[in-house]
């Protein structure tokens, strides 16, 4: 039941789906169940078209979801009838989807590829080398700070200890020597302040200008950018449509089922057929739709991959940049981490001796340590290097997915589209066949004539006797005049 089912099923389907595409790419709606089919056909092809301007408008956009839905839902009915009431209309919406996988989509992904590489990554280098250059001027600060702190007062301790050490010589017993020790410190360190300062200011000016600038790239990019390559969509198909109806000679190399019947017809009515072909006219000219890939369209393939090898190149590179800056930062960092703190050894001994009539009786050491450490660089001021690699790996993933997807079917897409093309016009494709049939019938007679020329040029070469005895038959040539 299963095996007489699936057979069944499948020719149902195909002959549903032959229906269905003869219909779309044909005027006739003589019955209202036909007209309900188209009908249906058009609206659903719009729904898909109106989800995909209403999710732009909601993400991209930031539009309200009423007002997204308004402007989608309008589109919708708009699009809906306008295929439904123009043949016109319905293949240029079909060409319009296949161009989004062909050498027009390729290079708006390509855009879209090299604007997120080089956006971010450039921001990202910048902010890594801003990060730096803000830890070198924040360490500065933090001297400047320390310097007035640790160093001077161990000096200050010191001296005020030396100060009380000395105040108890001065006590003769009878008389004693009052002295007042005061001692203060002051750092002048405005002038180096005044620059940290200005630095500071030129540094945070310089980078604001800098991510103004790429924020509005950025921005501009997001939201522009899918409009952009919308319309420039709509402007290859119009153009591939223009040169289709109008130049016999764009894209003809392709033998289809037209050509094979005009052919055909052709043969019957007495008249030189073309087919079969020769086999450099096989290589040359492609027979259409074809399971297999010939050398023509493998070329066609390869052609179509090398600006995105290139173009992958370019993105590593600026991968390249950023993660090297980054390790750069990151090794800078580890290294000013692991600087110990520099010790300044500060020791003070005072020898104390008591003499009487220049006999000494007791002798002692006071000593004291004063000694402190400097760190130098700041903890707190280390750079914080950031790596965007990971979160652009994704979306670069995907559009490499999606170039290498349209690289295979690139070659079939364009047959694809040549076949919608001859179904809606039907009359330029029987001109386009007439045209190329009457182009191989006449490099056919030329290469014909150019051959028969050579085998009488060469017959009668070979019957004159001076060819083959040049000796006994030699030309005779004029006397010259007396």
């Amino acid at each position: 039941m299963m095996k007489t089912t699936c057979p069944q099923l499948k020719q149902t389907l195909y002959h549903s789906w032959s229906a269905a595409a003869d219909l779309y790419t044909t005027n006739t709606r003589h019955c209202w169940r036909n007209r309900l089919v188209l009908l249906i056909i058009c609206l659903t092809f719009s729904l898909v078209l109106s989800s995909i301007l209403l999710l732009y408008l909601l993400y991209v956009l930031q539009y309200g979801l009423m007002v997204a839905a308004g402007i989608a839902g309008s589109c919708w009915v708009v699009v809906g009838a306008s295929l439904f009431l123009s043949k016109r209309v319905r293949c240029f919406g079909v060409l319009f989807v296949l161009s989004c996988g062909m050498r027009q989509g390729r290079n708006i992904l390509i855009t879209a590829g090299t604007s997120l590489v080089v956006l971010k990554n450039i921001q990202n280098t910048l902010e890594n080398i801003t990060g730096l250059s803000r830890s070198m001027v924040c360490n500065l600060q933090a001297k400047r700070v320390s310097i007035n702190t640790t160093p001077l007062c161990n000096y200050v301790r010191m001296l005020r200890w030396v100060g009380n050490v000395l105040r108890a010589f001065t006590d003769f017993g009878v008389a004693e020597l009052v002295s007042d020790l005061e001692v203060t410190s002051r750092g002048d360190s405005e002038k180096l302040r005044e620059r940290l300062v200005e630095a500071e200011r030129t540094l945070n000016g310089t980078a604001k200008s800098i991510w103004a600038a790429v924020d509005t790239l950025s921005s501009v990019g997001q939201r522009l950018f899918p409009a952009f390559s919308f319309l420039l969509l709509m402007g290859f198909t119009v153009l591939h449509l223009r040169r289709y109806c109008h130049n016999k000679k764009y894209e003809n190399v392709y033998i289809t089922r037209t050509f094979i019947n005009f052919d055909e017809k052709q043969k019957a009515e007495g008249r030189r057929p073309v087919l079969p072909l020769t086999p450099k006219e096989a290589r040359r000219y492609i027979t259409i739709p074809s399971p297999g890939l010939s050398a023509t369209e493998g070329k066609a393939m390869l052609k179509f991959s090398f600006p995105v090898f290139t173009h992958c190149l370019a993105w590593v590179l600026f991968i390249g940049v950023d993660v090297l800056m980054f390790w750069f930062v990151e090794v800078i960092r580890t290294r000013l981490h692991e600087l110990e703190p520099f010790h300044v050894p500060l020791i003070m001994n005072i020898n104390e001796e008591m003499t009487v009539i220049g006999v000494p009786i007791s002798e002692e050491i006071d000593s004291r340590d004063f000694s402190y450490q400097v760190s130098i660089f700041e903890k707190s001021c280390l750079p914080k290097p950031r790596l965007v690699i990971y979160d652009s790996i994704l979306p670069l993933v995907v559009l490499l997915a999606a170039l290498l997807s349209m690289a295979l079917l690139s070659a079939k897409l364009t047959q694809i589209r040549l076949m919608v093309c001859e179904q809606f016009f039907s009359t330029n494709a029987e001109e386009r066949v007439e045209f190329l049939h009457a182009k191989i019938l006449k490099k056919r007679s030329r290469k014909e004539g150019n051959r028969i020329a050579e085998e009488s040029s060469l017959r009668s070469l070979i019957k004159k006797p001076d060819f083959w005895c040049p000796i006994l038959y030699r030309p005779q040539e004029d006397d010259p005049i007396q």
